[in-house]
């Protein structure tokens, strides 16, 4: 069993003289033996009152309704069609490293197919989604009683992949499999980050493998954050105590969350570890 190691994620927090809100930065995977629900991260949570996740737990049946329907190109050629030969065959290499049939992937979307290339190899490097932080507080939510909010839906998630131009699903997809021969060193990067506090480690991570595809970091980061951020602006005109959880990379670099937060003359302070 492989030894505990003790993190001190980063946590922020934004308050006025009724209103707390906490951020906190999440990974989606996480390995078992990384121990993080302690001191500040511990103590904000358990006096707040509510938990806003990206999204709430979606019911098992209606996820699977809403990924079958988007993934699948019933009309187009198969995805091999739609590469170049060269893309094609690094495709069919990456797809053998994974033991992933290639007739299984044929009438997938692209981006599909590259979110499924950047999930597999996660288990690979001993992370589980059981442990994903997410998942562990939205349990110790339900647990206490805590009501819990999603800032989007799944089907929005889905869409912001599912409504992107082809041309750039498949940059995307080449991207990704050009990336999976460094990827045991880019997790490993983030994790460390994650774990130390040091969140533009894994922005720099994050930026580096969306080097060719700014637009997406534009939809997947920026444009949200900056819907987040008019979110926690509402949200300041009620009492309470709010803890927000969204994925790490949305708290670092330069269109992070408390960057669109102090456009809006909201100040997010970093919390000693």
């Amino acid at each position: 069993m492989p030894a505990t190691v003790n993190a001190d994620p980063a946590l922020w927090v934004v308050k006025d003289a009724d209103t707390t809100i906490y951020l906190f930065g999440t990974v989606h995977l996480m390995r078992p033996e990384v121990q993080w629900f302690d001191n500040g991260v511990k103590t904000a949570f358990d006096s707040s009152s509510e938990l806003v996740l990206e999204i709430e737990d979606p019911d098992p049946s209606t996820a699977a309704n809403a990924i079958a329907t988007r993934i699948v190109d019933p009309d187009g050629p198969p995805l091999s069609q739609k590469l170049s030969a060269k893309s094609a065959a690094a495709l069919k290499s990456a797809l053998q490293t994974y033991n992933i049939p290639a007739a299984a992937i044929e009438q997938f979307e692209p981006w599909y197919v590259a979110t499924l290339l950047g999930l597999v190899p996660l288990q690979k490097y001993g992370l589980s989604a059981d442990s994903g932080i997410d998942k562990v507080l939205s349990a110790k939510a339900k647990n206490s009683g805590k009501r819990i909010i999603g800032l989007e839906t799944m089907e929005q998630q889905l869409n912001y992949f599912d409504t992107l131009p082809e041309p750039l699903q498949i940059i995307f997809l080449e991207e990704t499999i050009k990336g999976l021969p460094h990827y045991s060193k880019m997790v490993d990067t983030m994790i460390k980050g994650w774990v130390s506090g040091k969140p533009d480690k894994m922005s720099n991570a994050v930026d580096g493998a969306m080097k060719r595809t700014p637009e997406i970091r534009k939809l997947l980061l920026g444009d949200r954050n900056a819907r987040w951020a008019d979110w926690i602006e509402g949200r300041m005109d009620r009492p309470g105590t709010t803890f927000i959880a969204v994925g790490a990379g949305h708290l670092a670099g330069k269109d992070s969350v408390q960057a669109m937060l102090k456009r809006r003359k909201l100040k997010a302070v970093r919390i000693p570890s």
